[in-house]
């Protein structure tokens, strides 16, 4: 069976963003959340944010609220912050394989990937 999994690092700390919250929607035929997880210890969501029945190809989208946790990580941060929301929506083509989209992320810049 396939499944979604994320995990979140803070380059500019070098260790894991724990605490960072992330949505998950379903883009098509029309914009739905779906999930609502917040990072662990690790930088992960504890298992994985979609599975199983649920798990099928479409267009999704992971939010994450990167303002959020830059503010409570004590970073020296503009107003308004340069990031905020970080949008990643992807595609997912079948159900049967695991898609890992982890997010690297620094109070000025992030960038992301297909993982393992």
């Amino acid at each position: 069976m396939g499944r979604l999994t994320t995990h979140v690092l803070d380059t500019a700390l070098g260790r894991p963003a724990a605490g960072l919250v992330i949505e998950l929607w379903a883009v098509e035929p029309k914009p739905s959340r779906l999930r609502r997880v917040e990072t662990n210890a690790d930088g992960r969501v504890d298992g994985a944010i979609l599975e199983g029945a649920e798990f099928g190809p479409g267009i999704y989208e992971l939010r994450f609220f990167a303002g959020d946790y830059l503010k409570a990580s004590g970073a020296a941060l503009t107003e308004p912050l340069f990031l905020d929301i970080i949008p990643i929506r992807f595609g997912i083509s079948s159900a049967k394989d695991h898609y890992h989209v982890p997010l690297l992320l620094s109070p000025y810049g992030y960038s992301t990937y297909r993982g393992s």
